[in-house]
C-alpha cells in the first residue's frame, strides 16, 4: 500500500512545476525571463493547484549550454537579476505555500570555471578534473562518446592531457573520486539550502563516478540497435564504465543525507541513461529521494506500453518513490510528440494530463503544458542549442519547447516581453494563451486547475500503489490504492471509440476528473477518442 498520510513526506505524490526562467516572464524588457517576471507569476502558478517550482539553472553562465555549463556555484546569473530578487522569489512562493527546487549541475562546470582553470595550470584543482594521457598515437585515451556528438574527450595543450566530457568540450567533468570535489560539491547544497531552498533536481545523477581504469564501454548489441541509436552514435555503446556505476549510489546517499540534514528537503535525480538501474538510485535509504529516466519521455507512439514500460523497469526496486514527467526542457512538447495538430489539440493535451496526473510518483509538469502548447518549428539563424547546431537538419536540437510562454494573445510577444525575445515566440501559440484559455471553462488549462484541485480530495490518486488492470490496447486501466480507498482510471489512448468491461472490478462511482465523451451502460464503459473516466470503487 501507499504511504499513509500521516507518514508522507511533501513531495510523495506533489506536483511540481518546472520552471526555465529565461522563458517565463520578462519583467524588465531585455527579452529574457527573470526572477522578478517569475515572482510576478506565482498566483498564476498557486492557481494551477501545484506544490512547487523546479526552476532550471539560474547561477552564471557562458551559456553554452544555456545554464548547464556553469561558472559559479554561488551567485545568480545577471540576466535574472540579483541574489536579492532570488531571495525575494523565495519568500513570495513561501508565502503561497509553493516549495522552491533548484537544478543543479554537479558532474561537470563549465571550462571558465576557476577550478577547471586552476586544473589546467595543475594548481591545487590539478585532479578536480577527469585528465588522461592521450595513446601512442596521439588519440582519446578510450572508446568514450560524448551526447553531444564525437569523442567524450578534449585535448588540452597546457597539460598535453585529454580531459573528459559527457557534453560540450566546454563542460569538462568533475572527479568525484576525489574526496575534495565531492565535498565542494556538498557545500555548493549548503549554500542554497541555508538561503531558503527546499531542494534539488540534480542534472544527470548517474554519471557522478566513472571508472578510474578507463576500461572501453562494450558496444550496443547489433540486434538491439534501432534507428534512434544509428541517428545519435553516443547510444550505439552501452555506458557502463563513463557512468552508471553501481557504487554510484553511496554517492546519491551522500547527497540525500546532506540535504537532509536541513529538515524536510526533496533531492531527486535525472537518469538519462542505465535505466536498469536508476532503481537503485532512489529507494528509501538508498541513493535520492527519487527520480525520472527518459524512458517515458523518449517515447512518440502513444499506447500503454508508455506508461507499464516505465514501471516495469522500476519493478526490481519495490521501494523505489518514482518521479514521472512527460516533458521537459530537453524533450520534444507532448502534444507534438504523440502526433497532435500543429496549432494544438486539446483533447490529446487533456488525456496527457490525466495521465500525468493520476498515475505513481512525484510530477512534474513542463510550464506551458498546462496549455498544450505546441512544439515551435524553428529556421536554422533562430536556434539557440548547441545540440540544433550539431545535428540540423535531422534534428533541430531543443530550442522548440523552450520558447517563452504565451500569457497574453493581445500584447506585443503575447505578453511575454517588450523586448525582442531571446526565442521566437510560437505563432500557434496565440490562439493558446493563458489570457484565451482563462475565457473558455472548457480549455486545458481549466482543465488542468479542475483535475489538481480534485486531486487533493483523493489521497489514493497522491500516494496511493498502482496496479495496472488487464486491458486490450489501446486502453490503459489501473487502479490507485490507499487503505480501503480505491480510484480507478481507463483511458482510451486511441482516436476511436472504445469498450472496456467494468463488471468484474466491482461497482463504482464517477468521479469528475475525465476528460472527452464517457458513458456508462450495463457495466460496459464507452469511451469517445482520447478519452478518459475516474471512478471510486
Amino acid at each position: 500500500m501507499g504511504a499513509p498520510p500521516s507518514q508522507t513526506k511533501w513531495w510523495q505524490g506533489a506536483v511540481v512545476y518546472q520552471v526555465y526562467v529565461r522563458s517565463f516572464a520578462d519583467a524588465n524588457g531585455d527579452g529574457q525571463g527573470d526572477f522578478a517576471g517569475l515572482t510576478g507569476k506565482l498566483d498564476y502558478i498557486k492557481a494551477l493547484g501545484v506544490d512547487a517550482i523546479w526552476l532550471a539553472p539560474i547561477h552564471p553562465s557562458p551559456n553554452r549550454d544555456w545554464g548547464y555549463d556553469v561558472s559559479d556555484y554561488e551567485n545568480v546569473h545577471p540576466d535574472y537579476g540579483s541574489l536579492a530578487d532570488f531571495d525575494r522569489l523565495i519568500a513570495e512562493a513561501h508565502a503561497r505555500g509553493l516549495k522552491v527546487v533548484l537544478d543543479e549541475v554537479l558532474c561537470h562546470t563549465s571550462d571558465e570555471h576557476p577550478w577547471f582553470q586552476d586544473s589546467m595550470r595543475r594548481g591545487d584543482k590539478a585532479d578536480w578534473y577527469v585528465w588522461a594521457d592521450p595513446k601512442e598515437d596521439g588519440t582519446a585515451p578510450n572508446n568514450w562518446l560524448s551526447a553531444f556528438g564525437g569523442p567524450a574527450w578534449s585535448y588540452q595543450p597546457a597539460r598535453r592531457q585529454h580531459y573528459h566530457h559527457k557534453f560540450l568540450r566546454q563542460q569538462p567533468k568533475l572527479n568525484w573520486q576525489h574526496p575534495a570535489v565531492r565535498e565542494a560539491g556538498l557545500k555548493v547544497l549548503d549554500f542554497w539550502l541555508k538561503r531558503g531552498v527546499d531542494g534539488y533536481r540534480l542534472d544527470v545523477a548517474n554519471a557522478y563516478l566513472h571508472d578510474t581504469l578507463l576500461r572501453d564501454n562494450p558496444a550496443v548489441p547489433m540486434d538491439q540497435r534501432t534507428d534512434a541509436t544509428w541517428a545519435d552514435t553516443d547510444f550505439l555503446q552501452e555506458h557502463l564504465f563513463d557512468c552508471n556505476l553501481p557504487e554510484n549510489v553511496l554517492v546519491l546517499e551522500q547527497i540525500r543525507r546532506r540535504v537532509e540534514a536541513f529538515g524536510d528537503r526533496f533531492v531527486f535525480g535525472e537518469f538519462s541513461e542505465g535505466y536498469e538501474r536508476a532503481g537503485a538510485y532512489a529507494a528509501p535509504d538508498e541513493g535520492l529521494h527519487g527520480g525520472y529516466t527518459f524512458f517515458m519521455l523518449r517515447q512518440n507512439q502513444l499506447g500503454p506500453g508508455f506508461i507499464t514500460g516505465n514501471y516495469a523497469l522500476l519493478s526490481g526496486h519495490p521501494r523505489h518513490w518514482p518521479v514521472v514527467a512527460f516533458s521537459n526542457h530537453d524533450i520534444t512538447r507532448t502534444v507534438s510528440r504523440f502526433g497532435g495538430a500543429p496549432e494544438g489539440d486539446p483533447a490529446l493535451a487533456k488525456l496527457l494530463l490525466a495521465l500525468l496526473f493520476s498515475i505513481k510518483g512525484t510530477v512534474c509538469l513542463y510550464q506551458g503544458e498546462e496549455l498544450g502548447l505546441t512544439e515551435v518549428d524553428l529556421k536554422r539563424e533562430q536556434l539557440r542549442d548547441p545540440v540544433g547546431d550539431l545535428y540540423y537538419p535531422v534534428f533541430k536540437g531543443r530550442d522548440g519547447c523552450r520558447t517563452p510562454m504565451p500569457w497574453d494573445a493581445g500584447a506585443a510577444n503575447y505578453g511575454f516581453s517588450t523586448g525582442t525575445p531571446w526565442l521566437p515566440m510560437g505563432p500557434a501559440h496565440q490562439r493558446l494563451a493563458v489570457s484565451e484559455q482563462e475565457k473558455d471553462a472548457g480549455s486545458t488549462l481549466a482543465y488542468a486547475r479542475r483535475f489538481l484541485a480534485a486531486r487533493k480530495a483523493e489521497p489514493a490518486l497522491i500516494t496511493g500503489e498502482i496496479k495496472f488492470i488487464p486491458a486490450p490496447p489501446p486502453v490503459l486501466a489501473f487502479v490507485r490504492k490507499l487503505g480501503q480507498a480505491r480510484v480507478l482510471g481507463v483511458f482510451n489512448l486511441s482516436r476511436k471509440p472504445v469498450a472496456f468491461d467494468l463488471r468484474s472490478l466491482g461497482a463504482a462511482t464517477t468521479l469528475d476528473l475525465g476528460c472527452g465523451e464517457a458513458a456508462m451502460t450495463n457495466g460496459s464503459l464507452e469511451l469517445g477518442p482520447l478519452a478518459c473516466w475516474f471512478g471510486r470503487l
